[in-house]
């Protein structure tokens, strides 16, 4: 029985974290494909199976396209085939007749190289095909490119990092969400209310920090009002709901409305874009190598509310409340509070997510947001949490989040149109809730 009860209770805990896994794994084997290596990285792979120089007359040309990843890749190529004991003859970037040019100059002054080095699609020109006859000096000249290999293009690493950043709004919203839904009750207007916060911190740095011209206090004072309002929306929210006596979905959605309606009259129904180059810091950069600001920020909020829901008296009575809010009163416990500290948190959440969401896309419009609530209830649903409240956790929700991300990623990778994506994550949203009926009711 005991070794029973604990299969169950790692199963309750970690399950999907290996549905999570297994997604990836057959994302991975779904997404194979020939990967042509591109950029300064396919240098390396070229340039460490050439034969050792160190004689007289190693010679090599590089001839690539004039395309940035190509052009980058024979610098790499010059810069680092000296090492190898090759001498660089030179460097010819653009079109077939161009390499022809090149191969013309060659002969007429005596010197051959003995390989060119080419990127993957220049090595197919009909220049290199015949060049034995066409040059009789080259006609040992080998041609080299980067070779290709397969590899899943779900697993690419701009691929991953991609899933991380898009995942970033979604997943800080749904911490606040997670909050409100251990305490029994739900936020429809978190959509909305990244709407409205994208709106603010756009039209605060257009019309009071300067516009393109705004510092960085400008910026920082303009996001802190966005997060603020949206926080006060929060706030209102959990008084309505807590000393009203009104079903959060009735107000939630009325907030949605009124968060909406207050996005569209700001911005004028139209997008504002008059921000400054820097303003994209938050949402694109990345100060810590290979990983995006978002990103940090997104786990420095999941570090912070974890120890707070798992460590402090206040986390302990969010549970407490959601389990059984009568019970929670009679012991002493400030129902009212808690309640309206999740909201206005919620609210405040969003708001962020709305911040981070306009300075990826470096714009602030009334119709970003648009069905966030149904993908962060998802996150927090499909990651354990009881929609009746008293049971969930942080890492639940980012897990649930991340399997979110991932199934829509690996549909876009594999073509799926978005009207068949849809029908997927509300078969998904259905399954949670169908396992978390059977759950509750199995205990």
């Amino acid at each position: 029985m005991q070794i029973g009860g604990t299969i169950r209770r790692l199963l309750s805990e970690y399950g999907m974290l290996g549905v999570l896994l297994g997604i990836c794994v057959v994302l991975s084997l779904l997404t194979q494909a020939e990967q042509r290596p591109t950029g300064a990285g396919a240098a390396g792979r070229v340039v460490g199976v050439l034969p050792a120089g160190g004689g007289t007359g190693r010679r090599l040309l590089v001839v690539v396209r004039d395309q940035p990843d190509d052009v980058a890749f024979a610098e790499a190529v010059a810069q680092k085939a000296p090492a190898r004991g090759w001498t660089v003859a030179g460097v010819v970037r653009g079109e077939p007749r161009d390499a022809r040019r090149a191969l013309l100059e060659l002969t007429a002054s005596g010197v051959g190289v003995e390989i060119i080095v080419c990127d993957p699609v220049a090595a197919t020109w009909q220049v290199f095909s015949g060049m034995g006859q066409d040059f009789p000096l080259l006609a040992r000249t080998r041609v080299v490119s980067p070779r290709s290999y397969r590899w899943p293009n779900f697993l690419k690493q701009e691929n991953l990092l991609n899933v991380a950043n898009q995942i970033a709004v979604i997943a800080i919203v749904a911490i606040g969400m997670t909050l409100v839904i251990l305490t029994g009750g739900v936020d429809l207007s978190v959509g909305s209310l990244i709407a409205l916060a994208a709106v603010l911190t756009a039209l605060f740095i257009r019309d009071a920090a300067g516009g393109v011209q705004a510092t960085a206090a400008g910026l920082t004072l303009a996001c802190a009002v966005a997060v603020g309002a949206c926080g006060m929306a929060g706030l209102l929210t959990g008084t309505l709901v807590t000393y009203a006596g009104i079903p959060p979905v009735i107000v939630t959605l009325a907030m949605m409305l009124v968060a909406s309606g207050l996005a569209y009259i700001l911005a004028g129904g139209e997008s504002i874009y008059q921000v400054p180059d820097s303003f994209v810091w938050l949402g694109r950069g990345a100060d810590l190598p290979g990983m995006p600001n978002a990103v940090v920020l997104t786990a420095l909020l999941y570090g912070a509310t974890h120890v707070l829901t798992t460590r402090t008296r206040l986390g302990r009575a969010i549970y407490a409340v959601g389990a059984n809010s009568d019970a929670a009163r009679l012991s002493g416990l400030p129902v009212h509070r808690i309640r309206l500290f999740v909201y206005a948190a919620s609210g405040g959440l969003a708001g962020l997510g709305g911040v981070v969401l306009a300075s990826q896309l470096k714009s602030g419009s009334p119709t970003y947001g648009q069905m966030y609530e149904l993908y962060v209830i998802a996150a927090v649903v499909v990651g354990g949490a009881s929609l009746s409240g008293g049971r969930g956790t942080l890492a639940g929700t980012l897990i649930g989040a991340l399997t979110i991300a991932v199934i829509q990623n690996g549909m876009n990778l594999l073509g799926i149109e978005s009207f068949t994506q849809k029908v997927v994550l509300g078969l998904v949203i259905l399954g949670a809730v169908m396992v978390d009926r059977v759950r509750s009711r199995g205990e």
